[in-house]
């Protein structure tokens, strides 16, 4: 699965209610995950742009989308922000697949799919 990490602010009301009456959030979050075969792997209280971050693996991009809209939908949320976090495995795996995508691609400007000639040739002289 899919690691995401997710961040953003409470709304006045929403810390009012907290304050007369703290709550676990991430009870909250971990069940609505689970719902949809999510797990949560961490629930934290931040300090500076956003109020909260969470870490949590989803089956794919759309189930994450409406665990972020349920929650949402609620009114207690605001400016919320998602990003796809992958492993060091999965990152070698992108820069693999970039690198043969590169020598596919022509930059606007490139003389030769998207390095100067210069360089491509001395790319092209490296042994792998």
């Amino acid at each position: 699965m899919t690691i995401y990490i997710s961040q953003g602010r409470y709304t006045p009301a929403a810390i009012r209610a907290m304050t007369v009456k703290p709550e676990d959030r991430s009870e909250a979050i971990a069940e609505l995950l689970a719902a949809v075969g999510g797990r949560l792997i961490g629930w934290y209280l931040t300090l500076g742009r956003y109020d909260w971050l969470i870490v949590a693996e989803a089956p794919d991009e759309r189930t994450l989308v409406s665990i972020v809209l349920a929650a949402a939908a609620g009114g207690s949320l605001s400016d919320i922000t998602t990003t796809v976090a992958l492993s060091a495995q999965d990152t070698v795996k992108a820069f693999g697949q970039a690198s043969e995508l590169a020598k596919k691609f022509r930059s606007a400007g490139a003389d030769y799919y998207g390095v100067p000639v210069e360089s491509a040739r001395e790319i092209e002289a490296e042994p792998r």
